[in-house]
């Protein structure tokens, strides 16, 4: 399941007398962190929402979540002065004015803006009742954002699909050059080491020097290298099919294929396969980097 990590998603609704504002942006994080803003009145429904929100299937992301709820109807709301609170907020005000030479506009208006002066109480029987309201506004929301998710991860994995069949390509290259290098290398070391048993007139058996010759040969030979790569091109996609979240996969999966690549890299005996290995290397990175936008 390709679903980015990034989104925007808002709902609005008027709701049993409730106008009812729900947002939820997400940016990358490697696990889940969810923070709620929410005003005071419903501040019990925080760690409520942030279940709901694994619930729903979000995995991944630092999500943060504003609700905002505005009364178009008393619902037997009761208000009262946070007399201590207002007390120190206005003494913090007035020191405020005198610091700083400000100008007196400390007014019962502007005081009452700050809606942490005030307590708010709502009959416990309605709790329930609030979150069902709540969760219908918060629903919308968390549609939109998944689809968005999705939408962006579709597009990544389009882009990501287009970087393997290079890293691909770059591969088969690499393999028609081993084929060839490996038949040289052998070629040679066998003259090499004939000519030097002449020189040092010693007689070993031909099928010995054949055989020492295949040991070495086998030493830059990286047969195992691409099947492995190739097995993680076949992992690749089996991970994309999938319904599960596909992030932390792709990133362990991407390692291990720049792993191959570098044992292959090390085991490059000509500037031809040296460049190709640096084309695939420069394939996965952007690979990589966008794995991280992934949950």
């Amino acid at each position: 399941m390709f679903r980015s990590m990034t989104a925007f998603a808002r709902a609005r609704e008027t709701v049993n007398g409730k106008d009812i504002t729900a947002e939820i942006k997400s940016v990358n994080n490697r696990y889940l962190d969810c923070t709620v803003k929410i005003s005071r009145l419903y501040s019990f429904l925080e760690d409520k929402i942030k279940q709901y929100i694994s619930k729903r299937g979000i995995s991944r992301g630092k999500i943060e979540i504003y609700i905002n709820v505005d009364l178009l109807e008393q619902q037997g709301v009761e208000i009262s002065l946070d007399t201590a609170y207002a007390k120190s907020y206005i003494d913090a005000l007035y020191k405020l004015r005198d610091t700083f030479d400000l100008k007196d506009d400390i007014t019962v208006t502007r005081i009452a803006s700050n809606r942490d002066i005030f307590n708010v109480r709502k009959p416990e029987d309605d709790l329930e009742g609030d979150w069902n309201d709540i969760k219908a506004v918060l629903d919308v929301a968390i549609d939109g954002f998944i689809e968005r998710r999705r939408t962006e991860g579709e597009n990544l994995l389009r882009n990501i699909r287009e970087k393997i069949e290079n890293i691909k390509g770059y591969v088969a290259k690499i393999s028609e050059n081993s084929e060839r290098d490996t038949k040289e290398y052998g070629g040679r070391l066998k003259e090499r080491i004939i000519k030097f048993l002449d020189e040092q007139a010693i007689h070993i058996d031909e099928q010995r020097i054949l055989t020492e010759v295949a040991i070495f040969a086998d030493k830059i030979a990286i047969d195992e290298e691409l099947v492995r790569l190739d097995s993680h091109f076949g992992a690749f996609e089996e991970i994309a099919s999938s319904d599960e979240p596909a992030g932390r996969k792709l990133d362990f999966l991407v390692q291990e294929m720049n792993r191959e690549t570098n044992t292959i890299g090390s085991k490059a005996s000509n500037s031809d396969t040296a460049h190709l290995v640096v084309s695939v290397k420069n394939e996965l990175e952007k690979i990589r980097e966008q794995i991280q936008n992934i949950e």
